[in-house]
């Protein structure tokens, strides 16, 4: 028996784009102390950056929220909708 290839594999272009979103995001959340002109060191916002990707990644792989994702935002969803 064997087992279905992950879907990363399938589509890896799907999981390119989820992973670069999750990462754009977590970079959005530092443009207000980017644009401030903070005095953190780069490890700090670094490490910002990195946790909300993950927690971003975190939730996109909730089911509710991958179904949301698959009905209202398909190019984001990890697999094509079927018909």
């Amino acid at each position: 028996m064997t087992q279905p290839a992950p879907t990363q594999t399938r589509h890896p272009w799907r999981a390119t784009i989820r992973t670069a979103v999750a990462a754009a995001i977590g970079l959005l959340s530092l443009a207000p102390l980017i644009l401030a002109g903070a005095h953190l060191e780069g490890t700090v916002l670094g490490g910002q950056a990195l946790a909300v990707s993950a927690a971003v990644t975190r939730v996109l792989a909730i089911p509710a929220v991958n179904a949301w994702v698959t009905e209202y935002l398909p190019w984001l969803a990890p697999t094509p909708r079927q018909p």
